[in-house]
């Protein structure tokens, strides 16, 4: 059968960007203050899952709400299931959009809104392409389950949640990072460093830190940080070499002189945690300056566990786990939430991905070892080990076969230091959608991804589902 994949889809682009914007603008943001029966992790994410399989139901395919946790839209018959992983929820949006990250715009034919690429946009193709092999009446003999999670972003609670009451698909793919295929990742650690901190009474100090913070997710690279300092050392003089230093160092930032203290600020860029190295942390940049003051002990302490730990140790070079296989790469780190008040504690979380061959209990008593000396203590940790599937295998051939011939480029499948839902399959990868020379604009500000790519993808699951339930 000869199918025209690319053509087919291209038909259906323009109510594919139609419910896009209408998915993009549920604000489906973790918000537990919201939460309650059938909306675990809050109304906007329970909302976003609501309009997907209502959209479901209209297309005639069989749906499921597991109780808000996650659901599943599916179609075709047969005894095994070919699962297709998303998520729905999205990280906070940050400042500095040029159009509200929740009002989404096309412009210069790309799509922009927070979600575009991370995930709605790549789950909203997933769907269309179900809804294509349905239109074009194709014949399966396996069951196709779109599965929609809502705690991606935070602990996966919803996989969890969803696979102790729905049964395991016996292969899958996960459209939410980028082509050909990615067949493994390193593992994930995230650590809760907490600590108690006594207020400051050091009165021979020029200034007293009274609040350090920076960083909304452990898995985001913190594009604002703050310190707030109180004391009586020359504001003037401070200002001025803050000045300095934000220039020298080619850092955004400024200060603010209230009655009673002084803030500083500074702007970084965000960008996913599993690449560090490559946003700008603002709290490490202003880490750096504050290392550079007379500041009370307990301030101190808490800077200098920044620095000595973390800045510039992307790799984890100064935390003593540097390391790396042949597999998956190299470990990194990401100091992804701040937060430092006298009275109130002490904390910080990191993200910790180490290679797969990586033991992760030495790492975790390393980390332990390093930061008690700053009186910080991990409190609590989460834990997701590697995923490796065979390049070699059905899943991964087919997959292969189908980029290659759809686009005449090279499929060879690879690895990512990213976590993502193909290790809550048994046998799952990752599919796209970004084409390699994509810009990648997850979790940072004016997320986008181009129409044109994002139907070509769509196009591409179409032909997957087929081949692979054929």
């Amino acid at each position: 059968m000869s199918i025209d994949w690319q053509q087919q889809m291209s038909r259906l682009q323009g109510e594919m960007m139609e419910r896009l914007k209408e998915l993009c603008s549920i604000e489906s943001v973790l918000d537990e203050s919201t939460a309650g029966p059938g909306a675990p992790f809050g109304k906007g994410i329970a909302e976003a899952l609501s309009y997907m399989l209502e959209l479901g139901e209209q297309e005639g395919f069989r749906t499921k709400n597991v109780e808000g946790y996650a659901g599943h839209v599916e179609y075709g018959e047969g005894e095994e299931t070919l699962g297709i992983l998303t998520h729905l929820d999205v990280v906070p949006t940050g400042e500095g959009w040029i159009s509200p990250p929740f009002a989404p715009e096309i412009r210069e034919g790309k799509f922009y809104a927070r979600g575009a690429q991370d995930d709605k946009g790549p789950a909203m193709a997933a769907f269309f392409a179900l809804k294509l092999v349905k239109e074009l009446g194709l014949p399966l003999n396996k069951r196709v389950r779109l599965i929609l999670g809502t705690d991606e972003e935070t602990h996966w609670r919803d996989v969890d949640y969803y696979f102790q009451r729905e049964p395991m698909p016996e292969t899958g793919f996960v459209p939410d990072a980028d082509f050909p295929i990615i067949h493994a990742e390193k593992g994930l650690l995230d650590l809760t460093l907490t600590g108690t901190v006594q207020t400051a009474t050091d009165e021979e100090r020029e200034w007293i830190l009274t609040r350090f913070e920076a960083g909304q997710r452990v898995n985001m690279v913190p594009e604002l940080a703050a310190a707030r300092l109180e004391g009586e050392g020359d504001v003037f003089a401070l200002k001025e070499k803050y000045q300095e230093y934000l220039l020298s160092h080619g850092i955004r930032g400024y200060a603010e002189e209230a009655d009673d203290h002084l803030m500083l600020v500074v702007e970084g860029v965000a960008h996913h945690g599993s690449e560090p190295d490559r946003g700008v942390n603002a709290a490490y940049g202003l880490a750096r300056f504050l290392d550079g003051l007379s500041l009370d002990e307990p301030g101190g302490r808490y800077v200098a566990f920044i620095n000595d730990l973390l800045v510039d140790a992307f790799f984890g070079e100064h935390l003593g786990i540097e390391q790396e296989d042949d597999r998956v790469g190299r470990l990194t780190v990401n100091g992804g939430v701040f937060r430092y008040e006298p009275g109130e504690g002490q904390h910080a979380e990191l993200n910790i991905r180490y290679p797969i061959s990586g033991d992760v209990e030495a790492i975790r008593r390393q980390v332990e070892e390093k930061t008690k000396a700053y009186g910080l203590l991990i409190s609590e940790e989460d834990h997701k080990p590697g995923h490796f599937v065979d390049p070699e295998a059905p899943l991964v051939q087919t997959l292969r076969r189908v980029y290659e011939e759809e686009t005449g480029k090279n499929g060879e499948p690879f690895a990512i230091g990213g976590a993502t839902y193909a290790r809550a399959l048994q046998n799952g990868v990752v599919f796209g959608p970004l084409f390699p020379g994509t810009t990648e604009t997850a979790h940072q500000k004016d997320e986008f991804i181009p129409v044109d790519e994002l139907v070509k993808a769509a196009a591409l699951y179409a032909r997957a589902i087929y081949e692979l339930a054929k």
